[in-house]
């Protein structure tokens, strides 16, 4: 597994830069302009675009000929985003910094989900892989659990912006790794090389509405986030109520820890069919927090905090199997984007919402977000339960609507007769998992596999 170890550290870095800016670029705004609202608004031009995003940059990465480039280019085009914010922030005038925010998060994408596409061309399909992407989503984890504190550590003994330049020199860093990484089709699978048809730029689009296991998984994980979105501010007005103002960071410390441990665990294991991980995940994640909702103390939310966390841990590795086994020929990068985008998009709506809603009891407010988490993994037992477990798998261009196989060998099976359940003219085809996927068309690589 030629890259892995580099790999890990490229990601590590970059989103070790990505998790501290929301922290920072608040930090820096108080500090230069006495108005955290300030800081809000240019965090908001930093995320907003990376669900308008996602599918250009998939699409983008997707054709590229000299894919290194491309995503040496976006780690740059990101750290040098983050540099400039550290300098304008409050010296230049309001639309240039937000332009800045905008154009730095529009290569969000290549960040989270753009390189965690990258997994499938530098580990075999197998184990190897599914647990390769338990360490992908470990480095999530880590960089959610040491880039705030090392931004408020650093901000402490010096100032905002050195916190700032830091996670800029920690872009770079990434951004020099990734340089250095074996780029090429992904192992097993027939990813179209150089110079090769590219898939349309809606292809990674079309893929997560019309394969079932895609669909199921991001609409589940995208109702997810719409409350953990709102997890941070909910922790602080929950801590004020327990009688501790300033016990939200502690809230939030034990969640991201407890999903470190839980990724690191729970989410190495690759007996668990990726679907019915994932379910158990959000169920587990919306019971904890339930508990943590009727807590009488501090600590006591802290458990229930950690123990969400150490539940939702296991998600992300189950997301980014899923998206690997199930993405078509030439449309895995769009695939990762665009589910990341989703998801962060969800996520800054959440904490919108919990704004408006601020007033309101915090009991409330951790019992809706637990609601929202039973839900999403109720949302994704009705979506992945309809239609059969495995259909032919439906080449990208057909994913993107193009023409389709010779009618003959569609119809064929039909001239066997119907299946004992009946034929299935609702839900959309589902396909069976890419050539690349630890999950080869003739089945699921463990029981019971979505």
């Amino acid at each position: 597994m030629p890259g892995l170890g580099r790999y890990l550290a490229a990601a590590l870095a970059a989103r070790f830069a990505s998790e501290g800016m929301g922290m920072a670029v608040v930090l820096l705004a108080l500090q230069r302009t006495g108005s955290a609202a300030h800081g809000a608004f240019v965090l908001t031009a930093w995320l907003a675009p990376h669900v308008l995003a996602a599918p250009l940059a998939g699409a983008a990465a997707a054709r590229s000929r000299r894919p290194r480039l491309f995503h040496v280019g976006a780690l740059a085009g990101f750290t040098t985003a983050v540099a400039a914010l550290a300098f304008l922030l409050g010296r230049a005038p309001t639309p240039v910094v937000l332009a800045v925010a905008v154009l730095g998060g529009s290569c969000g994408p290549m960040v989270t989900g753009g390189l965690s596409s990258l997994v499938a061309g530098l580990v075999p399909p197998g184990p190897a892989r599914d647990k390769a992407y338990g360490w992908d989503a470990s480095t999530y984890n880590g960089a959610a659990v040491t880039a705030p504190a090392a931004v408020s550590l650093v901000a402490a003994f010096g100032s905002a912006g050195p916190a700032m330049g830091l996670l800029a020199a920690s872009g770079a860093l990434a951004a020099a790794l990734a340089a250095t990484l074996p780029y090429g089709s992904p192992h097993g699978s027939q990813e179209p090389g150089p110079g090769a048809p590219r898939v349309g730029m809606g292809a990674g689009l079309a893929a997560l509405w019309r394969i079932r296991q895609l669909r199921a998984i991001t609409s589940a994980t995208t109702l997810a986030f719409l409350g953990l979105g709102a997890l941070t501010v909910t922790s602080v007005l929950l801590a004020a109520s327990l009688g501790s103002p300033g016990g939200g960071g502690v809230l939030m410390t034990a969640f991201a820890l407890g999903a470190l441990t839980g990724s690191l665990t729970l989410g190495r294991i690759t007996t668990v069919p990726p679907g019915r991980l994932a379910r158990w995940a959000m169920a587990a994640t919306g019971v904890a927090l339930t508990v943590a909702a009727f807590t009488p103390s501090l600590p006591l939310a802290a458990v229930a905090f950690a123990a969400a966390g150490v539940c939702d841990g296991p998600l992300l590795t189950a997301t980014l199997r899923i998206r690997s086994e199930f993405a078509p020929d030439g449309t895995r990068t769009q695939v990762f984007t665009l589910g990341a985008g989703l998801k962060v998009t969800a996520a800054s709506t959440g904490a919108a919402l919990v704004g408006l809603a601020a007033d309101a009891p915090p009991w409330i407010l951790v019992l809706a977000i637990a609601a929202l988490q039973l839900a999403a993994a109720l949302l994704h037992t009705a979506v992945a339960a309809r239609g059969p477990d495995r259909e032919p798998a439906v080449p990208a261009a057909a994913a993107a609507g193009g023409a389709v196989a010779d009618p003959a060998t569609v119809a064929a099976p039909a001239a066997a007769g119907p299946s004992p359940a009946g034929p299935s003219t609702v839900d959309p085809p589902a396909t069976a998992p890419s050539a690349g996927s630890a999950t080869t068309a003739s089945g699921p690589l463990t029981p019971g596999a979505p």
